[in-house]
């Protein structure tokens, strides 16, 4: 297993599949599926299902082929923060606007299941 830059939880005892995490980026297998995390992320909190397929590929989300659930990835909601333009309106109220804040691969969440 990896050094976990992610929150990992375990489901289950037994064997689970082997992941790297790289930046924003896990790799499932042997590189056999990479997802970055960070083109993921949206306003709301996004789940991804790892699945093995009837072909022993790996795959994301579960579909008619999917035979074993091995991993769910959770990206919370995105964050933003409130910044000051530095202009003002015509009342001479500050103008602010909501910034996105960095994506943080710390807040994801990587639950592994057994393997079959």
């Amino acid at each position: 297993m990896a050094a976990a830059k992610i929150i990992v939880a375990e489901k289950n005892e037994g064997e689970k599949i082997a992941y790297e995490v790289s930046g924003s980026k896990i790799f499932f297998g042997d590189d056999e599926l990479m997802v970055n995390l960070k083109t993921r992320e949206r306003d709301e909190e996004v789940t991804l299902d790892i699945c093995k397929d009837t072909q022993d590929g790996l795959t994301v989300g579960v579909n008619t082929e999917a035979r074993e659930y091995v991993a769910q990835v959770t990206i919370p909601a995105r964050e933003y923060e409130i910044v000051d333009t530095g202009q003002e309106d015509e009342d001479g109220n500050p103008i602010t606007e909501r910034r996105a804040l960095p994506f943080d691969m710390k807040k994801c969440t990587l639950t592994l299941w057994a393997l079959i």
